[in-house]
Parts: structure tokens; sequence; C-alpha cells
């Protein structure tokens, strides 16, 4: 009987590993080919309309995510960094890096509606539907812009002291951001734009990408000393440093499978699994191009786009390889 037991419960420890170790199955499924030239950041999905965003150089390339088609164009975007998509007010905003201003955009014609100033050299946006606000953060103003989509009028300004890089929302009124200079996640109240707490990573250098569960409130920032850190968001605690590729600049979490991916400019992505609140795992390593530092989560098929290019051979070893012109892409990884 005793042996028995135990062949079991090596049986069921077997199996509890395999799942723990099982690979995701995440492929290249398609190639997504955009039309036009120039340098990229990040690219955002409207999940209601099925439309897949992608900033590119001074303008938003705009494409049905299913079919590849090109439905539409966001011009004069210069410097374009991101896309906020407010789906509750059936607007878009655009950072424009290079004018300090966010262009306003209708979601079903794409006809620009407004123009707001913000700070200087505006990089991540998005919008939370907590608050109904859309936050923008700048660069080099060392600040956070506060827009109210409801008048698309400039409410508030938000020093931080440092340079903002991603933010995210927890869903419940803070929201978080990368301070990629000072190496810090700052956490300031979604309604009163107080800041309430600053996090110093131990671990991590220059932090860019940030996601959040919002089920534990557990943050998943990426950085530039090749680790990600996971942080408990209520006290700053610090739950894992795991290593991930090199030249990451952008992270998404899966709340369905609870998992986290770092794409990395390399050319991989590094894929964390969330075993439980306080466990956490590198699970694989699935390659892309090299380039692919961005990426978003389509949250309902659960693919992930990230947007590169193809690259000439570099002349020597530390020379920046020239990108080929006409090739920009979105890769699409799913099962």
């Amino acid at each position: 009987m005793k042996k028995r037991f135990f062949s079991l419960v090596v049986l069921l420890g077997c199996a509890l590993l395999g799942t723990a170790q099982q690979k995701t199955g995440l492929h290249l499924l398609k190639v997504h080919k955009i039309e036009s030239d120039g340098g990229w950041d990040y690219l955002s999905i409207d999940q209601k309309n099925g439309l897949l965003y992608v900033s590119h150089g001074n303008q938003v390339n705009i494409i049905n995510k299913n079919t590849s088609d090109s439905v539409g164009v966001i011009r004069n975007t210069q410097g374009v960094h991101g896309i906020a998509i407010a789906n509750e007010f059936n607007k878009g905003y655009t950072s424009n890096g290079r004018m300090g201003s966010c262009t306003v955009f209708d979601l079903k014609t794409f006809a620009v509606i407004a123009q707001v100033n913000v700070g200087q050299n505006p990089d991540a946006i998005f919008f939370d539907s907590f608050s109904k606000k859309v936050f923008v953060f700048n660069g080099k103003s060392m600040d956070a812009s506060v827009i109210d989509p409801k008048t698309d009028k400039l409410i508030a300004t938000i020093p931080l002291g440092g340079k903002p890089e991603t933010g995210v929302s927890d869903g419940k009124g803070k929201i978080y951001v990368n301070m990629e200079d000072t190496g810090e996640i700052i956490c300031f109240d979604a309604n009163t734009f107080k800041v309430l707490s600053r996090y110093r990573l131990k671990g991590g250098e220059e932090p860019s990408g940030l996601a959040i569960d919002k089920t534990t409130s557990r943050l998943f920032t990426v950085c530039s000393n090749k680790v990600m850190i996971v942080m408990e968001a209520s006290t700053g605690k610090e739950l894992a440093v795991l290593p991930i590729g090199d030249g990451a600049d952008g992270v998404v979490f899966d709340e369905t499978t609870k998992t986290a991916y770092s794409s990395n400019g390399e050319g991989n992505i590094t894929v964390v699994k969330e075993l439980n609140d306080q466990r956490f795992e590198v699970q694989e390593t699935i390659a892309t191009k090299t380039g692919a530092r961005t990426i978003a989560l389509d949250t309902q098929t659960h693919h992930l786009f990230l947007p590169t290019a193809d690259f000439e051979k570099a002349a020597t070893a530390n020379a920046r390889p020239k990108r080929v012109p006409k090739t920009f892409q979105v890769l699409e990884f799913g099962k």
C-alpha cells in the first residue's frame, strides 16, 4: 500500500513538473506587410473593431488584424510613438514625439478631430477605463499629461522627476509608470494625480516595458540589463528577477493564461509563466526577428503582434545594421 502511494506521488509530481515546463506552442502565423517606410515604436489593438494601429515614422498605419488589409492612415503624426484606444468615446489618440502633441481621431472614420498640446517628447500613452482619462508620458519634460476624452482638453500635468517610459493601470485607481533614468516605478492616483509611492528597482537598469496582472497585483518590468523584474504592486517588493533577451522594449501580460511576454530586439520573445502570485519562471524563448522590440497582445485570440523590418548585415561587429527600405512588417504569433 505504501509502495503504491509513493508511486502515485511520484507520478503526480512528474505530471505537475511537466505542466510547468510545457512549451506554449506559439509560432509565427502571419507576416502583415505595410507599404510605407520609416521607424516604428508601439502598436495597439482595437479589440472592438478588429484593427491594428501601428506607429510608423510620421504616420500611423491601420490594418485589419484578421485579413492584413490596409484600412486607413493617420497622417502628420511626426515622431509618433504610441496609440491609445478609447472605445467608450469612439476616439483614438497618438503621441507625436516631435510635435509635443496628441492627435485625436475618430475610430470609425479615422478623421482627425483635434490636436492637444501636451509635454515635450510624448512617448507612451494609454486610455484608463477606470478613471476615463488618457495618460501621456513625456520623456523630455519628465512628466505625465492627462487628457479628458469628453472634452479633449489637457486637465493636468504630473511632475515625475525623471524620464517616464510605459504606464499601466491597476483598474482600481492607481497608475504605475517606469522611470528609465532613475530606475524606479512610480505610482500615482488616477483621479487626484498625486504621486503615492516610488519603488527603486534593485536588480534592474533602465526599465522600459511594463505590464500588470490586475488580479494578483503583480508588475512585470523589462530592463536594459536583460532581466524582467516581477514586483508586488502594493509594496514594491521584488518577487523575481528573471533572465530575458537583449534589447527588450515591451512586455505584455495575458490574464487568461497567466503568462508574460517580453519582446527582445535581438530577435526573440521571452515567455514567463506565473505559477502563482509568488512563483514565476522562464518557460520558453521563441525566435522572432531582429528589431522586434515592442509587442501587443490580442486578448481575444491570445495572439502576439510585433513590428520590425529586414536589416542589412552590419559592416562591423559594433556597427548598427541598416534597415532595408520597404520591408516594414508586423509579425503575428499564435497557436
